[in-house]
């Protein structure tokens, strides 16, 4: 038996050999055009290289032993072809999807990257001016090239102001790192959201009236309760609020109302800037954004982030944030999960 297996063994290899490599060429060649097909080629190499080494020590004479091979790798192949099929589509689908994945992750870090190259750039932009201000008021102070108090008063007053506006920029910087960062952890309670609309009203009313501007809230009294974080939403209010301020021109009106929709409360912000350009309205909270020929930024003008930093806020407390036109400028509405209802006072 030993003796016919020593003579059987080469003459079966050498009938085996070749079919391997031919079936290794062909799942080569599948492989560039169709995983299913090279997985269905993976699975029949063997059985064909056993059959043709079955074939080889036969002598290639019909035998018992070549009938049961053939039978068997038959029944094996009708077996194994649906199965490898079915994996090499599902290695495909697999294999498609992880690339689109990677593509996805890929993409978003480059974007990422590039929106903190051009926060960068902007912020550096927009720190250099007033920096550039406050050494020149200072070098002539220093120098004595301004001596009269009333021009001394003028520099102070103007490097004051330079050193505020800074400050209101590294601030936004701060809260919006602090907004977009994932170990933020806001403290949840019910909120009257007129209360919270009454502080942001207070912090801005002075921004208001210097520009002339009314703030006007429709019965604030009976306006929804929020789940919500006291000072990170007082800050995205705030941020809509002055938006809002800025961009309304003197004598104009800024309209705060809020109610119930379903499980959720809102609050519109309506301005009257005019309106913003169509093509501009996806990208009014993004980071650095100005505005388009309707709300071009002017002097007083921040460094962009603050409808970014409000929308982030709002974000996450769970809520959203959008903006469209309507007359006679646009309407910003914030969405927040309702806490409960506030009962309407009899008569009002």
């Amino acid at each position: 038996m030993l003796t016919e297996l020593a003579h059987a063994a080469p003459l079966a290899l050498l009938f085996a050999v070749p079919v391997a490599v031919v079936g290794a060429v062909l799942m080569h060649v599948m492989r560039r055009r169709s995983i299913a097909a090279a997985m269905i080629t993976l699975a029949l190499v063997p059985l064909a290289a056993a059959l043709g080494g079955v074939v080889g020590v036969s002598g290639l004479m019909y035998t018992p032993e070549l009938i049961g091979t053939i039978a068997v790798c038959v029944v094996v192949g009708v077996v194994v072809v649906p199965v490898a099929w079915w994996l090499g589509r599902r290695v495909a689908r697999d294999a498609l999807w992880q690339r689109e994945a990677d593509a996805a992750e890929l993409d978003a870090v480059r974007s990422a990257e590039a929106a903190r190259r051009e926060l960068v750039a902007w912020m550096s932009h927009d720190l250099r001016s007033p920096l550039a201000g406050i050494r020149a008021m200072t070098d002539a102070l220093a120098d004595g090239i301004v001596r009269e108090p009333a021009d001394v008063a003028d520099y102070l007053a103007c490097i004051r102001r330079e050193s505020d506006r800074m400050a209101s920029m590294v601030d936004d910087l701060f809260q919006l790192s602090r907004a977009t960062s994932a170990a933020l952890e806001l403290r949840l309670a019910p909120l009257a959201l007129g209360e919270v609309v009454s502080d942001a009203v207070a912090a801005e009313a002075p921004a208001a009236a210097s520009a002339g501007v009314e703030i006007v809230a429709d019965r604030p009294q009976v306006w929804p309760v929020v789940h919500g974080s006291d000072s990170e939403l007082t800050r995205a209010v705030r941020n809509l609020l002055a938006n809002a301020i800025r961009h309304t021109p003197a004598g104009g009106r800024v309209e705060l109302t809020a109610g119930h929709r379903g499980d959720v409360a809102w609050l519109r912000v309506q301005d009257g800037c005019g309106g913003i350009p169509e093509a501009d309205l996806e990208r009014v909270f993004a980071v650095g954004f100005r505005g388009g020929a309707a709300r071009t930024p002017g002097e007083g003008s921040g460094a962009g982030l603050g409808l970014a930093i409000a929308r982030a806020f709002v974000e996450a407390h769970g809520g959203s944030i959008g903006v469209r036109n309507r007359a006679p400028g646009c309407v910003f509405e914030l969405v927040l999960p309702a806490a409960a209802r506030v009962p309407v006072p009899a008569g009002a």
